[in-house]
């Protein structure tokens, strides 16, 4: 490594993020304009590969088992930081999550850090993660073992209201599985004595759950709908299919909330006279657990850029599979403000939101304090020393063994 200090090395990334900020800001607004839900981003990832490929990166696409994954690598230092740049949208309301700003954040971070990885004996890897809204790119990676050479990883969300702290935990563990129930059809006027009504089942269990959410600790969220429930109102149903989501911010909270809610299912299979099976539809997201050295000096890279850090949780109760990142190696997930806009999260207005000037803004100042604070790490030796320790004394292929429920 040079002898370059870590602030001259700060003032030369913002000078290379800001040469592109026109650049990277139309490539946010192209991703905006032409969303993609989950695993089907193709466009959205060749839009990123083809621009990192400009400058001078290595790009892979369709890695670590992924369609539309793409990896980005630049330098060869002993140091790896791994960055994560997300991109699908929501069914029908576009870009409701913010995700153009979240690609971005991580392709300015990178650009930013690019001229410098030599001399910071850095090995730079930006990973286009698909599928964070429903499937869980990140988990299937994880699993290929698209983090594990890495030291530590960063990734940026953008939200409405204010800035928060990167310490702030705000995303849950989330299971989504689907129950399915099987009863005996039967005529619904001539011979119901004769049908096992599988709706009924569903009915109770749902029911069930209602009640026992006064149970439940206040960071508990179920959600589920009947996605199959019958056609007409003359038979009884044979089947019936519930669709099922639990959230909770500890592990253990969670995993106790999911076994409670199967026992509610299993009591209508049993009150309706039917049968029962479930199976998980995704992967299972973890809570993110953010890493303390990397929250501090993410804090401080922000307010050092004039952003003002409110106290408070800020908005949460969203899930993320970059929390199960977070349970393998040291990493961070903090939020961004689109300062001055308040649209809620999922919705066509924060879809419109994430097209302000505001969250340009907010682009930039994330890309540049990820910068800084890979930087930090790189630059300071006490830092470098303590991610590279922790990395060398964890076992191979710890980083492949994800999350079970």
């Amino acid at each position: 490594m040079s002898g370059m200090s870590v602030d001259q090395a700060k003032s030369l990334a913002q000078e290379e993020i800001q040469k592109s900020k026109d650049a990277i800001l139309e490539l946010n607004h192209e991703i905006h304009a032409d969303p993609e839900i989950s695993w089907e981003e193709h466009r959205a990832m060749e839009r990123i590969a083809s621009f990192l490929g400009n400058y001078g990166f290595d790009v892979k696409t369709g890695v670590y088992g992924c369609e539309t994954a793409f990896e980005a690598v630049i330098g060869s230092g002993d140091l790896t930081v791994t960055l994560c740049s997300e991109y699908d949208a929501l069914p029908a309301i576009g870009h409701g999550c913010g995700h153009n700003v979240i690609a971005t954040v991580g392709v300015g971070a990178a650009i930013a850090l690019a001229p410098l990885v030599e001399d910071a004996g850095i090995t730079l890897k930006l990973l286009g993660t698909p599928a964070e809204e429903h499937g869980g790119g990140k988990v299937a990676m994880l699993r290929e073992g698209a983090w594990e050479d890495a030291d530590f990883s960063m990734m940026v969300h953008g939200m409405t209201g204010i800035d928060t702290s990167a310490h702030v935990k705000l995303y849950t563990a989330v299971d989504r599985f689907r129950v399915t129930f099987h009863g005996q059809g039967a005529h619904a006027a001539a011979a119901p004595w004769a049908g096992k009504n599988a709706l009924s089942a569903a009915s109770i269990a749902l029911h069930a759950i209602a009640l026992l959410r006064q149970h439940m600790p206040s960071d508990v969220n179920m959600n589920a709908y009947i996605s199959e429930s019958g056609h007409v109102t003359n038979i009884i149903p044979e089947k019936a299919v519930v669709e099922m989501e639990v959230r909770a911010l500890d592990i253990d909270t969670w995993r106790d909330a999911k076994a409670r809610v199967l026992k509610c299912f299993e009591a209508g299979a049993l009150a309706a006279g039917c049968t029962w099976e479930w199976e998980s539809t995704e992967h299972a997201y973890a809570p993110v657990d953010p890493d303390e050295k990397l929250a501090d000096l993410w804090d401080a890279n922000l307010a050092g850029l004039g952003r003002e850090i409110a106290p408070g949780s800020g908005l949460g109760g969203g899930s993320t599979d970059m929390g199960n990142v977070t349970q393998v190696l040291p990493a961070i997930h903090p939020m961004i403000a689109f300062l001055g806009q308040e649209a809620a999260p999922h919705t066509r207005e924060f879809a419109t939101a994430a097209r302000t000037e505001a969250a340009d803004q907010a682009t930039i100042d994330a890309g540049t304090a990820l910068a800084f604070t890979a930087l930090d790490v790189a630059l300071t030796p006490e830092l470098r020393k303590h991610y590279q320790d922790l990395k060398a004394a964890r076992p191979a292929g710890a980083t492949t063994v994800t999350l079970e429920v």
